[in-house]
């Protein structure tokens, strides 16, 4: 059981390694700052599920992933595209991103087991559940 663990953890913690990046570079090209604020917001709280999943995935004795994998490459692609047509696509980039890991965390949930899956449903699920409430409402506020 360990070892699936340590693979769905490591999934998970590459989505947030992705969405920790994907962050940094929209909040770089974001000039409003009630926008930089909210986003920088999520950055915050997904630069937090990183260590709590690296921490988990340690005891458990395994080794955490170091990058974002393939989907971090995809999702530089398409911020990098949301980054040209401005801030409106980049938040837009950012949820549909928020989706994703919101999907991975409730398809994957089952393959945890004990105190991986406390966390994942005590805390993982709970907080991107609600990074993805806030960029949805953020999306909202500048159609």
């Amino acid at each position: 059981m360990a070892n699936t663990d340590v693979e769905t953890l490591n999934s998970f913690l590459r989505g947030e390694i992705s969405a920790v990046e994907t962050y940094r570079q929209a909040i770089g090209h974001v000039s409003d700052d009630r926008i930089r604020s909210q986003l920088e917001d999520c950055l915050h709280d997904h630069e937090h599920r990183v260590e709590s999943i690296r921490e988990r995935i340690e005891k458990l004795g395994g080794t955490p992933s170091e990058g974002s994998g393939l989907w971090g490459t995809f999702a530089k692609l398409v911020q990098g595209g949301a980054d040209i047509l401005g801030e409106r696509a980049a938040v837009q980039a950012l949820e549909e991103g928020e989706d994703h890991g919101l999907a991975d965390y409730q398809r994957d949930l089952g393959k945890t087991h004990g105190e991986a899956r406390r966390l994942v449903r005590m805390e993982l699920l709970p907080a991107q559940k609600r990074t993805h409430e806030r960029l949805s409402r953020l999306k909202k506020t500048l159609h």
